[in-house]
């Protein structure tokens, strides 16, 4: 695929980032295009490996190695190089419902499993999707196609996050009456409120919503299914209900002083920031602007509230993580292609670098109290240092607190980042479905059937939090056994 020679002539370029210090004065994307002949160099590095791990979406080592959407990325790439962009956006259609999406926000899968970059740097495989969905929009390739045939069967998707879209694009596209019930205003789950706009801008969620609307399509927003809509109302009216509400009930953090005011979820935060940059509008916004700001968590969240953070003005940004920093490199133990245990230093943290001197990261560390002043507000966050060890009962190593290592840091703003338990179980409730003991929804065996008659269940609300791959790839899975139950076939990839 591409050219045989490419990887040994080219060099890998990324899309050029606007430089920290300008990017932080606005919320808009920050990666600049490169042109079409160096774009075509990009494609032609993609080998003609004969294995291509990066379509695999195995999982290796407990973690997934390639895309677990299996993207036809040396066929695309290979297309992009031989320029016929038309037959590449139709290759990169075939197995991703949303590459728009993806393409922003995927922590590029593909890219870490790549053949060339066991021994030289990867195939720049997430831009190249990027050229090609946007070359798509660009001239006329993705415009709407109703289906031709309507089946008669309704299905009800509640959520509508990448895993419901998927599952409501592909039940659609086989001629089904879909629905898609929203809580919030706007349409999108997390990729609408919970990942800032400088990831992804929301005119993106709207050029696709307006497409799968014009496909036939259904979306109900402020629609609460469990609150201000009755889920047996749904079970009445529809054939089958698809629950894609996402795993939302965020982890807490359990120290003295949590009642402090100023102390918010991560996901809360980033809620009132976008709605604030698309709105304008001051009402519930936390405005950072010349506040000491912690952030407890070292994930892709916590690096997007760093971001919104110095955006924002603050006076000082700290991250807060509770595991040593990885290596820079790859150790012995976590060879290519399974997924590289690195350190990462992603946007916010280049821009925390940038405007404060320093890395924002403080590692091995947790919070040991929440100290208020007298008005009850937020002023300062005792942390304790950490160290790992190894738990003589079950052999497990754990991170310990050392004895006599605390230290106090500045807070008028904390923002807990420390991951998601599950799905808030009020839907589940709704709809008397079982849960599991990771408080998901339980499913049979490998099936996305739930212990309710013609309920289905899918994305994070199944498997935990995740990444958008994977709630595409279980929309598109739940989309294929709902229309097998429905139809008695299925001819949906």
């Amino acid at each position: 695929m591409g050219k045989p020679t490419g990887f040994l002539e080219y060099d890998r370029q990324d899309d050029q980032a606007v430089e920290p210090l300008k990017r932080i004065k606005n919320y808009n994307e920050f990666h600049v295009p490169m042109g079409e002949k160096e774009r075509k160099k990009q494609a032609a590095r993609c080998m003609d490996c004969g294995v291509p791990f990066c379509q695999s979406g195995m999982t290796i080592g407990g973690m997934t190695s390639g895309c677990p959407l299996n993207n036809l990325v040396p066929e695309w790439n290979d297309m992009l190089y031989r320029g016929n962009l038309e037959k590449a956006v139709q290759l990169l259609r075939l197995t991703n419902n949303f590459p728009e999406f993806t393409s922003r926000v995927c922590p590029a899968l593909c890219e870490e499993a790549c053949t060339c970059g066991m021994n030289d740097t990867p195939v720049a495989s997430k831009a190249n999707e990027h050229a090609i969905i946007e070359y798509g929009y660009a001239n006329g390739l993705m415009e709407a196609n109703p289906p031709k045939v309507r089946t008669g069967k309704r299905v009800a998707v509640v959520g509508s996050g990448p895993a419901g879209l998927a599952a409501a694009d592909q039940l659609n596209r086989r001629g089904h009456d879909v629905t898609v019930y929203e809580r919030s205003d706007h349409i999108g789950g997390l990729l609408m409120y919970g990942i800032p706009n400088m990831k992804l801008e929301k005119w993106v969620i709207d050029r696709k919503q307006k497409i799968m609307e014009e496909e036939g399509v259904h979306f109900a927003c402020n629609a609460d299914v469990g609150r201000n809509v009755k889920a047996e109302d749904l079970l009445k009216e529809y054939d089958s209900v698809i629950l894609a509400c996402g795993a939302s009930q965020p982890r807490d953090i359990k120290a003295p002083g949590r009642e402090a005011e100023g102390i918010y979820f991560a996901v809360d935060y980033l809620t009132r920031s976008t709605k604030h940059v698309l709105t304008g509008k001051k009402e519930g916004w936390i405005d950072a602007k010349g506040k000491h700001v912690v952030v407890i968590g070292g994930g892709d969240t916590g690096n997007d509230c760093v971001g919104t953070a110095v955006r924002q003005g603050a006076k000082s940004v700290v991250q807060v993580e509770m595991m040593p920093k990885l290596p820079d490199e790859r150790a012995e133990n976590n060879p290519w292609p399974e997924w590289p245990r690195v350190c990462k230093t992603d946007y916010g943290q280049e821009e925390a670098i940038a405007v404060y001197g320093k890395d924002p990261r403080i590692y091995q560390a947790t919070v040991k109290e929440f100290i208020s002043d007298k008005s009850g507000k937020i002023k300062k966050v005792r942390l304790v240092k950490l160290e790992p060890k190894r738990d003589e009962k079950t052999g497990r190593m754990n991170m310990a607190e050392i004895p006599g290592s605390e230290f106090e840091i500045p807070a008028d703003y904390v923002l807990i980042a420390a991951g998601f338990l599950g799905t808030q179980d009020y839907v589940a409730k709704a709809f008397k479905v079982k849960l599991n003991e990771r408080t998901n929804v339980a499913t049979q065996g490998n099936s996305f059937k739930t212990s309710v008659e013609k309920v289905f269940a899918a994305g994070d609300m199944r498997r935990g939090q995740s990444l958008v791959v994977w709630g595409i790839n279980e929309g598109r899975q739940v989309a294929r056994e709902v229309d097998q139950a429905l139809m008695g076939y299925t001819n949906l990839d």
